[in-house]
């Protein structure tokens, strides 16, 4: 098929997918694998094939550089010690376990080896994809080590496919690969943050620091890739470095256009990749004899079973070195804590760009033996991932019966108040800086304790929400409901009031016209202009804004709150200030 054709085809299955899967309460990359192999059952489209390098320079960069825009720094720095070996002896575990099952099933021993170094890291994509299910900090715990561990599997794979080629392998030589891809890669990804710092910080144009942005990951990841290191690290670096610093040298403008055009674009692509999966997975299963099927299908579920226990063993050894945690758990909690992350740990993109990456030759021209069958258990580990541990997911949490975590909401509504209070202290400091008049520094004054008290109010309303929950679990408990709810206050509503304009009459209900009641042709010219309180009201007010940014990036640095409510609240800073000057100035 053209590409033209092929493209719309994507397209209107994502569009179609992401109609259905409300309806049918499926993940979307679930429905959209699932149209993927429906599709693969149409010869011409199952020659539909996914080049690997597709993958990994040009979906990944991208998808994983958004990742790690989203990823919590201070999770990182805090779950350090959890995440490092998860995503390093983990993956090694897992690929030489996968490995000693295929063995057992015939494999050989380096081809089992590429096997499990395809299939051994969780993935950051389908992760994103379907974790958010998880309690906020082991969702950033997962998503950070599913980030980290994609370059230990491809120094197993380049190791592996090394020895299957006929080359020389030495405990020198694997430690300098993977001193090389760990080393390489951070330092690639740091040195191209440096040049897009240098680059952001000296230009103000929307359009110049979108396009900057748009070329970090795939200048990281080139750079890694001229140094044979890992590409994939260097994108994840590069984005972690990108998203601290960004607050400082990106505008509200670009940053307001760059929150609406990734998570377009990466749900474009993470669409299209879970429909190619689909259709990949019949291209195989047609290139295969059938007497071989049964026997790969078999070996599939070993190594998919295979991982999940791997995952779950490690945890617990794992959980020997961690020390003692800083929110402490009942024992009970620990190990369903357990039980819902090995469920999450799902494989996706990188597992079959991987697999793809096998070579169909060697020097002489002979085939590489069983790259289809590595292919094709890749894949069926990836569908099963899909569709039984993503619908299994929600039934997993729901059994673990985390506590409730309202720590980011309790965080959020702490910067929400120290910026407010901070502004306002600033406030006629500020005003004299910007030469404003008492008359709109009041005005604005009046608006900053508005929303103090508005901040105030929701926190007392969230709190009292949890009491009044709690109340509501206790009458249950004793089958003694309260007739008039919470506290015997009657909360049946009022009758509608009638809205009445200044003068005592009705304005604009139930379809009354509205009516100018007032006019004056009295204007007092010896006042001051209304354009230059405008002006004098929106130079405040971004310098307002601007006090809150800073210290709602002082709160940050303090690990006060967390990178994602940073990010938030800059948000909502960003918005206002896009309007505040206005439409002009944001395009």
């Amino acid at each position: 098929m053209e590409g033209l054709e092929v493209t719309v085809l994507l397209g209107l299955t994502i569009l179609v997918g992401t109609l259905i899967a409300p309806r049918v309460r499926l993940a979307l990359p679930l429905v959209l694998v699932i149209f993927g192999l429906l599709l693969g059952f149409v010869p011409e489209l199952r020659e539909v094939q996914l080049p690997p390098e597709m993958v990994l320079l040009l979906f990944l960069p991208v998808i994983l550089f958004w990742e790690s825009l989203t990823t919590s720094l201070r999770s990182i720095r805090r779950d350090f010690r959890y995440i490092l070996p998860m995503s390093t002896l983990l993956v090694v575990a897992s690929a030489f376990a996968v490995a000693g099952i295929a063995v057992l099933f015939g494999m050989p021993w380096e081809i089992a080896l590429i096997l499990g170094a395809a299939v051994a890291p969780p993935d950051a994509t389908a992760v994103a994809a379907l974790g958010r299910l998880l309690p906020r900090r082991s969702f950033m715990k997962l998503k950070a080590e599913s980030l980290t561990n994609d370059g230990t599997a491809l120094v197993l794979y380049a190791i592996a496919v090394s020895l299957a080629l006929g080359g020389q392998i030495t405990p020198w030589s694997v430690t300098w690969d993977v001193l090389v891809s760990y080393v390489g890669g951070v330092a690639a990804g740091a040195a191209i943050a440096a040049l897009g710092y240098l680059l952001l910080s000296r230009s103000s144009s929307t359009i110049v620091i979108n396009v900057t942005l748009l070329l970090i990951p795939f200048s990281a990841f080139l750079v890694a890739e001229i140094v044979h290191a890992s590409g994939v690290l260097a994108v994840v670096v590069a984005g972690l470095i990108v998203a601290y610093i960004s607050p400082r040298v990106t505008t509200a403008s670009s940053r307001r256009q760059a929150d609406a055009a990734w998570p377009f674009g990466v749900f474009l692509l993470n669409g299209a990749l879970f429909v190619l999966i689909g259709l990949e997975v019949q291209y195989v299963a047609h290139e295969i004899s059938a007497a071989a099927i049964g026997r790969l299908l078999l070996i599939t579920l070993a190594v998919w079973a295979t991982l999940l226990v791997v995952r779950y063993l490690f945890q617990l050894f794992n959980a020997l070195f961690q020390g003692r945690p800083t929110s402490p758990l009942p024992r009970g909690v620990r190990s369903r804590a357990r039980a819902v992350s090995t469920v999450a740990g799902m494989r996706g993109a990188v597992s079959l760009a991987i697999a793809l990456s096998v070579p169909a030759s060697i020097s002489d021209g002979g085939a590489v033996s069983g790259r289809d069958e590595i292919v094709f258990i890749t894949a069926g580990v990836i569908l099963l991932s899909l569709l039984v541990q993503a619908p299994l997911l929600p039934m997993i949490v729901r059994w673990a019966k985390f506590p409730a975590d309202h720590a980011e909401d309790e965080e959020y509504e702490l910067a929400e108040r120290a910026i407010s209070g901070a502004a306002l202290a600033a406030l006629d400091d500020l005003a004299a800086e910007h030469g404003v008049g008492q008359e709109v520094r009041d005005r604005v004054r009046a608006e900053g304790y508005q929303m103090l008290e508005f901040e105030n109010a929701r926190s007392l309303a969230r709190e009292q929400a949890l009491v009044d929950a709690e109340a509501d679990a206790l009458d249950d408990l004793l089958d003694e409901p309260d007739p008039l709810g919470i506290g015997g206050v009657d909360t049946t509503p009022d009758p509608t009031p009638i809205a009445t304009g200044p003068t005592g009459g009705t304005d604009a209900v139930d379809g009354t016209v509205l009516q100018i009641i007032a006019t004056s042709a009295d204007v007092d010219l010896a006042q001051r202009s209304p354009l230059i309180r405008h002006e004098e009201h929106t130079r405040l007010k971004l310098a307002l804004i601007d006090r809150k940014r800073e210290v709602l990036l002082g709160l940050r640095g303090a690990g006060t709150v967390d990178d994602m409510v940073v990010r938030r609240i800059s948000a909502r800073l960003d918005l206002e200030q896009v309007r505040l000057q206005g439409i002009e100035e944001f395009d």
